[in-house]
């Protein structure tokens, strides 16, 4: 790659070159890093605000923009052939980034940091999220932006037997759907993993350990790797101005509400222990304006004094905010078919949690067409998270879903796509909306338990339920980075506090049989193998748990499906006969569903049909009528038909969808026939045997064949053949 003035960085991993080229190109950013893996590029640049901005957070935002010429494709709306908003693939790669590069900045940091990820080119086998992961790493180190890194991170797939690094796409869908199989990226620093994304179907808690440890090993090699390129070309940190307040005002107010807060923080009822802490808020606040202290820095103190008590708590007292052991779930809740009209519906709670899921079914032309830069595919399952505000007892304006309704339905999704029938077992589409009627905690996790009992309310033949959880952690480096105590405890289904000041958020979901979906974030550096084994080992108790209640209220899918679901019925056809079946102009195909009054037909390249109705005699009607047009007959078959035409030289037979056939003045009977209105008239049923097909399609039948004269299978057609004088 011709750039001027390039610096390229390269190391072998497995099979094919890591390349990092660093040059004039984006000069106006911070930095800008363009990162080859195969002939996969991307161009990541980094960029920090001149100014702080006046905000309770830090604002960093990660952008992940797919080019449909990195694919060499021209795609998107006929009209407007640009890229528009970013797809969901993309939305969860810039999560995927942002979730593994936002711990290692300093939170009190106030000024805005983008990251811009733009993939070049793609070359259909290398994963794009490795590369450009790795290279915003890169980008982040030699930036003069303060920063923490590097980091990296590798994909991961365990074929059933070993575990395989930086897997193409091919040989993740040569084993795509099998059992104790799965796909996973984990991303962390030279000593500790802080993001995970794993899907599959019901892998071995030991083959994800074995994996968090595998990728660890490669992660530390790409770190290394980093950290010599920022020796050579680094440039000095700038020195930001934290967020800091007088030390003397924060040592008043962590006086004044120390005792209370460590009283009433403690309550089991949310609504109970929010209205007492907002006493001790609203008092701080009255007593604080007296002082004329800063109410920026009031704010600041009173989450890091509830942090640090929470925190505190549960580590020398194992204490929970609402008094539950370490591995205790909230009482569950679940029930179904509350709706009747629906095809599919069920609520599932888990304390304060509630999750409403309903399932629609479908026609298999309702699939969701997806086209992005990676390529073209059909969506026969979704399930789509919604987040109203209500769910959490605030006021917001209702908009489409952000990236947070993305992420979370996206991660309830693999945990039960490989459950979901194959199209052969079950030809519908089907839809799964998950309403969040109220949240505390791991509302993905709810929508997962929700979702598996309205699958299994409308009769979808999933493999076997699915169940999720939400695993927390809280460690002294969670009230500071830099203290050096070991010690840490794990928590099952975390809530409130937990959820918010908590030091990890591992969602786990899976079968009885095993794991299909893991997701990880964090607030500190990271975990170690140790915390990783110890919460699957607390996720699977508390998964059984969730299992049963939900094998009691629902054991298996249901054998019917609902009156208000459509029917579907399928036949196959020859590929070259899909044409005839769909008409010129598609005459034939709508005019069957106009006739027998269908939802619609659909058919595979295949030649797989699809007759889909809402009565079943009019489907079994339909799907006759295609098997008619698509017969093809042979000699020797024998037909029944009701004769709709009498010609001079024979009678024309009806046998069904649309085809005919032709029975010879000479073929009606034994013996001379002058004309065949002697014997047959219009509208009588008769049995006759094919004795030719032509290379038209027309048909010669003969009726007298069947009752033991000479059949005259090679008689030719117009021959009207007389006895001797």
């Amino acid at each position: 790659m011709n750039v001027p003035n390039k610096k390229e960085y390269t190391l072998p991993f497995f099979g094919r070159d890591l390349v990092f080229t660093v040059s004039d190109l984006a000069g106006q950013a911070n930095a800008a890093v363009i990162g080859k893996y195969g002939e996969t590029h991307v161009l990541v640049t980094a960029v920090m605000g001149k100014d702080d901005r006046p905000s309770d957070f830090f604002p960093l935002s990660v952008d992940y923009e797919e080019r449909f010429y990195a694919a060499g494709k021209i795609i998107g709306s006929r009209f407007v052939r640009r890229e528009g908003r970013p797809s969901d693939l993309a939305v969860l790669s810039g999560r995927l980034i942002d979730r593994s590069v936002r711990p290692l900045f300093d939170d009190r940091l106030r000024r805005e940091v983008q990251v811009v990820v733009t993939v070049l080119s793609y070359d259909e086998e290398n994963d794009p999220d490795f590369i450009a992961l790795t290279t915003a790493s890169l980008a982040l180190a030699i930036s003069n932006i303060p920063w923490r890194g590097p980091i990296g991170g590798v994909r991961m797939l365990f074929d059933g037997t070993e575990h395989v690094v930086n897997p193409t796409n091919a040989q993740v869908l040569a084993v795509a759907g099998k059992e104790n199989v799965f796909e996973a990226f984990f991303s962390g620093t030279e000593n500790k993993i802080n993001m995970i994304e794993l899907g599959g179907l019901d892998a071995s808690s030991q083959s994800v350990q074995d994996a968090f440890t595998k990728a660890h090993a490669e992660i530390q090699k790409l770190v290394a790797f980093q950290k010599k390129i920022v020796s050579e070309i680094g440039k000095p940190k700038t020195e930001v101005a934290m967020m800091t307040f007088d030390l003397a005002q924060v040592a008043d107010v962590r006086a004044h509400i120390w005792d209370a807060l460590n009283k009433e923080l403690f309550i089991e009822n949310k609504q109970d222990r929010d209205a007492k802490t907002k006493e001790i808020k609203d008092e701080l606040f009255a007593w604080a304006q007296e002082k004329m202290y800063e109410p920026k820095m009031l704010e600041h103190v009173w989450e890091a004094l509830v942090n640090e008590i929470v925190h505190q708590h549960a580590l020398e007292e194992e204490k929970r905010v609402d008094g539950r052991a370490l591995d205790q779930i909230r009482p569950l809740y679940a029930t179904v078919g509350l709706f009747p009209r629906l095809h599919g519906s069920a609520l599932f709670m888990r304390g304060q949690t509630q999750a409403l899921a309903v399932t629609t079914l479908a026609a298999p032309g309702s699939e969701q067409m997806v086209e992005t830069m990676e390529g073209s595919s059909k969506r026969r399952f979704m399930l789509h998270y919604n987040f109203p505000p209500y769910s959490t007892g605030e006021v917001k304006r209702l908009g489409t879903p952000g990236r947070r309704e993305i992420g979370h339905g996206a991660l309830a999704e693999k945990a039960l796509r490989s459950v979901i029938p194959t199209q052969e077992e079950f030809p519908y589409t089907i839809r799964v909306v998950s309403e969040v009627l109220s949240s505390n905690g791991s509302s993905s996790m709810a929508t997962t338990c929700a979702a598996t009992l309205s699958l299994m309310d409308a009769g979808v033949p999933i493999k076997k339920p699915v169940a999720g959880i939400a695993m927390g952690l809280m460690t002294w480096q969670g009230i500071d980075l830099s203290n050096t105590r070991s010690e840490y405890k794990v928590l099952t289904d975390i809530q409130g506090p937990e959820d918010h000041y908590g030091d990890m958020d591992l969602k786990v979901a899976g079968t009885r049989d095993g794991i299909n979906a893991v997701q990880m974030d964090v607030k500190i550096e990271g975990i170690d193998a140790e915390i990783f084994s110890r919460a699957l080992a607390q996720a699977q108790k508390a998964r059984f748990e969730i299992l049963d209640v939900i094998a009691k209220e629902l054991s298996a899918p249901r054998t019917k499906l609902s009156p208000f679901a459509p029917l579907i019925m399928s036949l196959s056809i020859k590929p070259y006969q899909i044409g005839g079946v769909i008409g010129s102009g598609g005459k034939v195909i709508n005019g069957m569903i106009e006739k027998f009054g269908l939802i619609s037909i659909d058919i595979d390249d295949n030649g797989q049909v699809f007759v889909t109705g809402s009565d079943h005699e009019h489907v079994a009607a339909a799907v006759e009528y295609i098997r008619n047009i698509t017969h093809e007959y042979e000699v020797g078959e024998i037909i029944e038909g009701s004769v709709i035409k009498l010609l001079e030289v024979g009678a024309i037979v009806d046998l069904g969808g649309g085809k005919d056939g032709m029975v010879h003045v000479s073929e009606i009977q034994n013996g001379f026939v002058k004309s065949p209105s002697d014997v047959l008239k219009v509208g009588d049923m008769v049995r006759a045997k094919v004795i030719r097909v032509e290379e038209n399609g027309r048909i010669a039948l003969s009726i007298k064949a069947l009752s033991g004269g000479d059949t005259h299978e090679g008689a030719r057609s117009g021959e009207n053949r007389r006895p001797r004088e």
